[in-house]
């Protein structure tokens, strides 16, 4: 069974830094795409940021590059978001995501091949 467990959401202000943390279980990293998911109130859910580890893309919004990096800790199974100079529109409930990747077109599986989901954390920036 695939689980995804975020944590390290919270209330920072403006300009401040959070890292989230997804632990992942049931599946391979090297077999499935795993991304960084957002969605503030009243807006659709976005992509933030997906990796692939099978063939070592990554993909960020364009709106978060150059201040989120995504990793990853295989020992620990273990996906993280950092996130620095947090604006106030940064503000929504982050999801981590996963789904095969099979077609090695990873913004194909970001956008809708993302087959399993977390609960999210909410990341709140006071501005």
């Amino acid at each position: 069974e695939v689980q995804l467990v975020e944590s390290g959401g919270g209330l920072v202000q403006a300009g401040g830094s959070l890292r989230l943390s997804c632990v992942a279980s049931g599946f391979s990293f090297d077999d499935y795409a795993i991304g960084w998911f957002r969605q503030a109130p009243g807006t659709e859910r976005e992509a933030v940021s997906c990796f692939s580890r099978a063939d070592r893309t990554n993909y960020y919004l364009d709106s978060v590059k150059g201040r989120f990096t995504i990793s990853y800790d295989i020992a620990k199974k273990t996906v993280y978001l950092q996130m620095n100079s947090l604006k106030h529109e940064d503000t929504a409930v982050y999801f981590c995501a996963a789904g095969p990747y099979s077609d090695y077109d990873l913004y194909e599986t970001c956008e809708y091949g993302m087959n399993y989901w977390g609960k999210g954390t909410l990341v709140t920036v006071s501005s």
